[in-house]
């Protein structure tokens, strides 16, 4: 196993290439292959119950522990919170996914044990999953098109994030169809706000989270601390009139930070307040338990979703998702209790903030 040190030099090497990486914008793919696939149609998603009911949260158990030692729970352990931007059939960008490669990702996250949870429910320590199984927060910045988008009869558009979150989950019991969609201020590319109030209320209708990603994508650090808080507050407003604030919370533009670090947390301009339960980075490595001691909800960190290749060899979705498969006692493992939180006994001393929970040692 890694030790921790070289994990400490690792990540914050990493951190430093994904926010050089993002400035620098749409970079050309080098020579990496068309991984699209031909796949069956999507579920058709209508703006009715149906995807709301399945996004519901399992109902919890009483954890033991007895029960928690019998699934290794382990709810101090470490979450994938996956990062994506345009999922488009050519990429133009590294860090552009096809939809057979997002398709792929979900479809192996749900085979190996992972449930969907939002950021909203990640950063609030409202994780309920299944005893046994291991919580992913799936991400999307930008609010693009390929994000989320509904046809003419009012279906979701094939081959969008959306459409393929919902088919992965008709397909694997116990995957919830849920995700957080940043955004900026063309949401999903609509001109108007009608259009985008329509989509945001069917988004937030049927169990996903629309929140904050800034009003125009800027730089935080590179502004002053008024400007900052006008970008967040003028999206704040944004959000509120479409039907999905007050935003809970907010992913930084190239995940970079403001120099006045809790402007990007909390603030107000022109009388409209902004107050986010998390703050989340753009990589490079999974994020703490949101009941660890060292858990920084002002800079949750994130995985960007790619191959192993070129820098992403240590730091991207594949890498992170392997490590985690090879060193088991280091992930989340949830005890299907939302009232406790179950740890080996040795771990005790690291817990941070409990939320008001038990403690389930075993």
């Amino acid at each position: 196993m890694r030790s921790t040190s070289f994990l400490e030099r690792l990540v914050a090497s990493a951190n430093v290439a994904v926010v050089a990486v993002a400035i620098i914008g749409l970079l050309v793919i080098p020579g990496e292959p068309d991984t699209r696939e031909v796949a069956k149609s999507p579920q058709r998603a209508s703006p009715g119950p149906t995807a709301a009911v399945e996004a519901t949260p399992p109902p919890g158990i009483v954890a033991t522990p007895e029960s928690a030692r019998e699934v290794k729970a382990n709810e101090l352990g470490k979450v994938p919170v996956l990062m994506y931007h345009r999922i488009v059939a050519k990429r133009r960008a590294s860090i552009d996914r096809t939809p057979g490669q997002l398709r792929r990702e979900l479809d192996q996250l749900a085979r190996q044990g992972y449930v969907p949870i939002s950021a909203r429910e990640f950063a609030a320590g409202d994780i309920r999953v299944p005893a046994g199984k291991f919580p992913v927060v799936l991400t999307f910045d930008d609010g693009h098109s390929s994000h989320f988008g509904l046809d003419a009869d009012g279906n979701v558009k094939r081959d969008t994030a959306v459409a393929i979150i919902m088919e992965t989950a008709a397909k694997h019991d116990g995957f919830r169809p849920v995700a957080t969609f940043w955004i900026n201020h063309t949401p999903f590319g609509l001109r108007t706000e009608r259009e985008q109030e329509a989509a945001v209320r069917w988004l937030t209708g049927n169990g996903f989270e629309v929140a904050s990603h800034t009003w125009g994508h800027p730089n935080l650090r590179a502004l002053p601390t008024a400007k900052v808080r006008k970008q967040l507050a003028k999206l704040e407003r944004l959000l509120v009139r479409l039907g999905a604030g007050p935003a809970r919370t907010m992913a930084l533009p190239y995940g970079s930070m403001p120099r006045e670090k809790k402007a990007a947390r909390s603030g107000a301009w022109q009388g409209t307040r902004y107050d986010f339960e998390g703050v989340f980075l753009a990589g490079a490595e999974p994020s703490l338990s949101p009941y660890a001691k060292k858990f920084d909800r002002g800079a949750i960190q994130r995985i960007q979703s790619n191959a192993k290749k070129g820098e992403c060899r240590k730091w991207c979705s594949q890498h992170w998702l392997e490590w985690l498969n090879k060193h088991p006692g280091e992930r989340y493992v949830s005890d299907g209790d939302p009232g406790r939180i179950s740890i080996p006994s040795r771990l005790r001393g690291k817990i941070g903030d409990r939320r008001g929970l038990r403690i389930n040692a075993y």
